[in-house]
Parts: structure tokens; C-alpha cells; sequence
């Protein structure tokens, strides 16, 4: 069974634009086992999507929408702004807990909730589960295409913030648990993957045809199909190294699992042959494996002062690798907010490659007519 579904409205907030009147947005949030996922949405929003609902099923939803208030405004108001957000909250949960699935299974429903269009909905119970279209049916369109890749992106994200924090579970049921999950995102991943592979190869058919039509929106230019098939390459590499560190870390939690239950103790033979070749019978030395060169620091210092000098000087150690650590996860973040942004620089590049291989089309066609012509 799919994970079940919760949505909820627990909160409004007040937007104010740079150049217009500022507005109430309210928290839609969906919460799963795995994840947590919120949109912000104005109340326009809610009767978009009311009326889209309607025109798509031919019947209203189980809950009516809170109706327009012409005299007071939620902005100034925080009586009618928790009136209508609890009115608006039970108009969605309606709809995830009505027993029929002609709402939920909409566009417009997956639309408003940023859901993949053509991959998954929701069922009765409020559980989000796959479609029986084929897989490559939700991303057969260029720009579906790119949303189930946004989504994509998401999925790897989400598997790396999950990786940082086992890395950092300081017990073993926590470490087991984020484990499960981040390998969970990084099957979705190649799953996405698999399916954008599958879309990208039914585009690129649909573009060599006539099927599209000339300048279609599901004709894609030869650029633009290289430049998605990068676009999937990198991504399925950046799986594969999750994966591999995925796999690093249950290596080493299992060998260091096996070392802690084996209990080696050691045996009178190696005491005897730690202590072999040295002069432990001078009541100078101090340190185990025979006495050594005396420092600056250690000259004046009995046993237990060496003791807490090696403490001190150990902190000290671990307090500069703190540092070190922060300091590479600083420029691992600075890293992926470069790697974003290149990413979207690469789309804008794409839909440019895209509309001169358009124009390049057209100029051709008219340079035949004019050649007919003349």
C-alpha cells in the first residue's frame, strides 16, 4: 500500500509584492512518511482550482468553497483570515477522503499541489499511488518532460540531505532508519530516470515525424534533445555516486559493527611482546612502548599531567577538524547552489538553441518558396 497522505492548512502568512497589495498566501502542506511538501496558494487559487474541478469532473466537490468576502479583507483581518483557513482545509481534505476518485484524479488536483503530471495521484485513502498508464505516457510532451525532471532533481536532493544527516546519527537505529529512506529516494530517482529515458526517446521519434506538425509544441530540435540527454547523463552519475557512498557507509558501519562483537582482547603473548626490547625497568619512562625524548612541554609533568597534556592536545585536534568539516560543507553547498544554477543557465540556453532551430525551419521554408518564385 502506498503511503498515506495528510493534508492539512495549518498556517497563513501575509505576501507583499514589490509592486502591488500585499495578500494572504495559506500553507498547504502534505505530509508523508518519507517527505514533507508545501505550497504556499492565495485564496484565487482555491477558486481556480474550484472551477477547474468542476469544468474537468462536471460536478462540484463533497465541501463548498468559502465564499468572497466583498466588504472585509484577510490581510487586516485575522478572525476571517483562520475562518476561511479553516474552511479552505476541510474543502481539500473532502476531496482526499471522498470515495470517489474523480477530483483527486485530475490535472487540476496534481496541478495545484505540484504533483507529477501523469505519474501519480491519490487514492480514496489519501495515498498517493502510481498510474496505470504506461511509463512513458506522463512525460510524452516536452514540458511534462521537464516538470517530472524538476521532480527529478528534488528526489536527488532529497537523497543527499538524508545521506548528511546518517552521516551525522549518532545511534545505530537512527543511521538504520535514514538509511532505508535516502535509499528509497534514490529508487525513485532511477526510476524518474528510466522514465524520462523512455519519454526523451518517444519525443525524439515524434520530432523526426510529421506527427508534431511544423514548429509543433512537441517538436524538439536536434540541440535540444543532446541537451536533455546531458541533462539525464549527469543526473543518473550523481545517483550512482549517492549510491556508492550509500554503500560505503553500510560497509563501514558492518565492519565496525563486526569489530565491536568480536571483542579482541589481547593475549598474555602480545602484552609480553609490547613490552619486548624496551627498558620498562627504568622508573623514568613514562609511556607505554618505552620512555621517549622529553619536550619542553613534558619535562616538567608526572604521568597524569602527560595524560591530560595528550587530552588537551586531542581536543585541540578535534576542534580544528570541526572546523575543517564546516568549512567543506560551506563549499559543498556553494558547490550545488552552482551546479542549480547552472543547471537552469543550461535550460535558458536550450529553449534559445530551441527557437533558432524553429526560426532556422521557417527561414528555410520561405527561401524554398522564394525559389519557387523567382
Amino acid at each position: 500500500m502506498a503511503p498515506a497522505l495528510h493534508i492539512s492548512i495549518p498556517s497563513a502568512s501575509t505576501a507583499t509584492p514589490q509592486d502591488g497589495k500585499p495578500y494572504t498566501q495559506y500553507h498547504v502542506t502534505l505530509q508523508l512518511p518519507l517527505r514533507k511538501q508545501e505550497v504556499r496558494k492565495r485564496y484565487t487559487d482555491f477558486v481556480a482550482l474550484n472551477d477547474a474541478l468542476v469544468s474537468q469532473t462536471g460536478q462540484a466537490p463533497p465541501a463548498p468553497i468559502p465564499a468572497k468576502s466583498w466588504f472585509r479583507r484577510t490581510v487586516s483581518n485575522d478572525a476571517l483570515t483562520e475562518e476561511r483557513r479553516q474552511a479552505l482545509e476541510k474543502y481539500l481534505k473532502s476531496i482526499v477522503e471522498a470515495d470517489d476518485a474523480r477530483w483527486r484524479s485530475s490535472s487540476a488536483w496534481r496541478s495545484f499541489l505540484n504533483l507529477p503530471s501523469g505519474t501519480s495521484t491519490v487514492n480514496a485513502n489519501g495515498s498517493l499511488s502510481s498510474t496505470s498508464q504506461k511509463k512513458d505516457s506522463g512525460v510524452s510532451d516536452p514540458s511534462q518532460w521537464l516538470d517530472v525532471h524538476r521532480d527529478l532533481k528534488s528526489q536527488i536532493q532529497t537523497a543527499r540531505q538524508q545521506l548528511k544527516q546518517r552521516e551525522g546519527a549518532t545511534t545505530a537505529q537512527q543511521q538504520h532508519s535514514l538509511s532505508a529512506e535516502a535509499k528509497a529516494s534514490l529508487v525513485r530517482a532511477a526510476t524518474s530516470i528510466a522514465q524520462l529515458d523512455d519519454g526523451l526517446r518517444s519525443i525524439q521519434a515524434a520530432s523526426k515525424g510529421d506527427d508534431a506538425g511544423w514548429g509543433g509544441s512537441k517538436k524538439l530540435g536536434d540541440g535540444e534533445i543532446r541537451r536533455r540527454r546531458d541533462l539525464l547523463g549527469a543526473a543518473r552519475k550523481e545517483v550512482e555516486g549517492l549510491e556508492a557512498v550509500l554503500r560505503s557507509m553500510a560497509t563501514k558501519s558492518s565492519s565496525i559493527s563486526s569489530t565491536a562483537q568480536s571483542g579482541a582482547v589481547a593475549s598474555t603473548g602480545d602484552k609480553a611482546a609490547l613490552w619486548n626490547g624496551t627498558s620498562s625497568a627504568k622508573p623514568s619512562g613514562r609511556v607505554l612502548g618505552g620512555p621517549l625524548k622529553e619536550t619542553e612541554r613534558t619535562r616538567e609533568l608526572d604521568n597524569g599531567g602527560v595524560l591530560q597534556l595528550q587530552q588537551q592536545v586531542m581536543e585541540e585536534q578535534n576542534e580544528d577538524v570541526m572546523s575543517l568539516g564546516k568549512t567543506v560543507s560551506k563549499l559543498k553547498d556553494m558547490g550545488i547552489m552552482i551546479n542549480e544554477e547552472l543547471t537552469i543557465q543550461n535550460e535558458m540556453l536550450g529553449l534559445l538553441d530551441q527557437d533558432t532551430d524553429r526560426v532556422q525551419g521557417k527561414i528555410d521554408v520561405a527561401r524554398r518558396r522564394i525559389g519557387k518564385i523567382s
